[in-house]
């Protein structure tokens, strides 16, 4: 079974990363970007055969190690 993970930063906070790809963008001539907020997506390909623990056990994972959940936030998709 496969997993799918967007790992993305909290609302407010402050992502510089994000910043430096919509200042880039409009120097390269794309205007109209007001806002860019940048992540990660990790993929995982799971024994587990049960998508309900499938998805458990990554939620599990996530809280423990793929996401600082102080400022970060997860969605689990469980393919």
């Amino acid at each position: 079974m496969k997993a799918r993970i967007h790992v993305t930063l909290k609302n407010g906070v402050l992502d510089p990363q994000g910043a430096a790809v919509r200042h880039s963008l409009g120097a390269l001539g794309f205007d109209g970007v007001e806002k860019v907020r940048q992540g990660k997506i990790i993929e995982m390909e799971l024994t587990e055969t049960d998508a309900g623990k499938a998805e458990e056990q990554v939620k599990a994972m996530c809280e423990k190690l793929l996401a600082n959940t102080v400022i970060e936030d997860y969605a689990v998709e469980i393919l």
